[in-house]
């Protein structure tokens, strides 16, 4: 399982792959059941029923993993989102310890960086707007290096330093957001040990004679939707649930009031 394809998969898609998948490997495990309860194999019964206690015991440690790991990551791309602002809005407010035109020309490039931004949160081009926040950089970076080896003094190195914090989060955000991601170990081992327990749960039910479809689907429903929405919570802004960009939204209209 490549958990790239769950980053472009609707969750609606994934909900029905995860509950089909389960359900196939539960009806491989009916037919095993089935075909032990033929031949009157009454032991097996009491032999599955302690393992199948234990594969659920790890399914559920498994599938608590997941469900921190993928929350966590989405704490922090909120938390990311705050921080990011916040040193904009500072490097934005510092620029006026700058010298006209530099000072014009520095808060252009921070309000085209923040329209950029708020872009590749919705639906923009993610390769086209990363080159052009690192072209951003580089332009923000070249002013204040040259205006500090024109005029150096302790307020060219507080923009200095505001800038540079704005580059580094760019770099923390493009960490977080494209690769700060729930391993694929993990995935695997959540896949793996789900076939494992569905297949012993339909053995046992194979072995019982009967489907009791009324039990079984339901926990699959539940399990499916618990696992699409831990899908959901490790892709930023591909899902239902999206990292709020409120802090952004707010300095982009604190800076075009600005302009005004």
């Amino acid at each position: 399982m490549n958990p790239g394809y769950f980053d472009t998969m609707p969750i609606g898609v994934i909900l029905l792959f995860i509950t089909i998948f389960m359900l196939a490997f539960c009806e491989a495990g009916y037919q095993v059941g089935a075909h032990f309860r033929k031949k009157q194999d009454k032991e097996a019964t009491v032999s599955l029923g302690p393992l199948l206690g234990g594969l659920m015991g790890m399914l559920a440690f498994v599938l608590a993993i997941t469900f921190s790991i993928a929350a966590s990551q989405h704490n922090l791309r909120k938390e990311n989102v705050i921080l990011e602002a916040n040193a904009i809005g500072t490097a934005y407010m510092r620029a006026d310890l700058l010298d006209e035109p530099i000072a014009a020309e520095v808060k252009q490039l921070l309000r085209e960086y923040v329209d950029i931004r708020l872009q590749a949160t919705n639906g923009g081009d993610l390769h086209d707007i990363l080159a052009r926040s690192v072209e951003i950089h580089q332009l923000l970076w070249t002013k204040a290096i040259s205006v500090s080896r024109t005029t150096p003094g302790v307020n060219i190195s507080l923009v200095v330093q505001s800038i540079n914090n704005v580059i580094d989060m760019h770099e923390i955000r493009v960490s977080a957001g494209l690769y700060g991601r729930i391993p694929t170990v993990i995935w695997l081992a959540l896949f793996a040990i789900t076939a494992l327990s569905m297949i012993t749960i339909g053995t046992l039910v194979g072995l019982s004679g009967k489907r009791r479809l009324v039990v079984v689907i339901p926990m699959l429903l539940a399990f499916a939707v618990l696992v699409s929405l831990i899908a959901d919570l490790n892709r930023p802004q591909k899902g239902m649930i999206k990292v709020g960009q409120q802090a952004m939204i707010s300095l982009q209209k604190n800076m075009s009031q600005d302009v005004k």
